[in-house]
């Protein structure tokens, strides 16, 4: 543990309790986290997205940890300076679902409760897909079942345009594109959504050397060539009727996907930024999904 702080402010939220700073030790290198509850609570572990990290769960690592859950949210590989291999294959999702299974192995979990937004709820899927046994509960967070979200790409015309930046991102000219003027486009993709102080601390990450590069190599991975399957761990999923880059058409799917209990709630008028925009409503839903399993 490298540090520790008595409460916090999330967004002019103030949350009780201590917040942990955890370096978690894998094969792949030494994953930055952070950190709230008893060490023997509960087990819940939150996966962020892109171009995020770890403290995009701030609010609700605390609130976990102050109702007795053990909550650990890590900055994922190519985020945490530890753990930033320099090829863009080390990014694809078998090594991202392996590294959730690392940090849940280095903490002692046995057995736990996923969350994930973005591409933390893709690597989510697929471990639940993948490693069911490991799981006690799914949430999953904008992000819809993949298989859901390539049904979609196939034969929705509205999802294919949104999807349009993830072919784009490959590009070589995409770091120098994002962080030109003060990373005004990385500013911009938050929709003024975030807390602007959040947004200068992502943005000062990314701007370390070689931070953008690892963060964009999650769209220039190969994916992988195996079909996934139906989940059948319990599952919500949460998804909003604002977001840019995810449509109803996956999100509306998803529920073909899943073969055990399942919940689907929509939030009106929320952008693709839920766990910042709307910490509460959706910590509100965690703990009542967590609570019935």
């Amino acid at each position: 543990m490298a540090g520790m702080s008595d409460g916090l402010s999330v967004a002019g939220r103030r949350v009780s309790g201590v917040m942990d700073y955890l370096s978690i030790p894998t094969a792949a290198g030494t994953f930055d986290a952070i950190a709230a509850g008893p060490a023997d609570g509960r087990p819940v572990l939150l996966l962020h997205g892109f171009p995020e990290a770890a403290i995009s769960w701030e609010y609700q690592v605390a609130v976990l940890g102050d109702r007795g859950f053990r909550a650990v949210a890590p900055d994922q590989r190519g985020y945490s300076p530890g753990v930033r291999p320099e090829q863009a294959a080390e990014y694809g999702v078998d090594e991202l679902v392996g590294d959730v299974l690392a940090i849940a192995e280095a903490l002692e979990w046995s057995r736990f409760d996923l969350v994930g937004h973005d591409w933390g709820g893709a690597v989510a899927w697929w471990t639940a897909s993948e490693h069911p046994e490991r799981l006690r509960t799914l949430t999953a967070v904008s992000t819809p079942h993949p298989g859901a979200l390539s049904h979609a790409l196939r034969t929705d015309e509205d999802q294919q345009m949104r999807s349009q930046y993830m072919r784009d991102w490959r590009s070589s000219s995409t770091e120098r594109q994002m962080l030109a003027n003060n990373a005004e486009a990385l500013r911009r993709m938050f929709e003024w959504k975030v807390p602007p102080s959040r947004v200068d601390e992502y943005v000062r990450r990314l701007s370390e050397p070689g931070a953008l590069t690892a963060a964009l190599n999650w769209y220039r991975a190969n994916r992988p060539r195996a079909t996934i399957e139906k989940v059948s761990v319990p599952t919500l999923y949460v998804w909003s009727t604002e977001d840019v880059a995810l449509g109803s058409t996956a999100a509306l799917e998803t529920e073909n996907w899943v073969t055990g209990p399942y919940s689907f709630q929509m939030l009106e008028d929320v952008s693709h930024w839920i766990p910042e925009e709307v910490p509460e409503v959706l910590t509100a839903l965690l703990l009542e999904h967590l609570s019935a399993f």
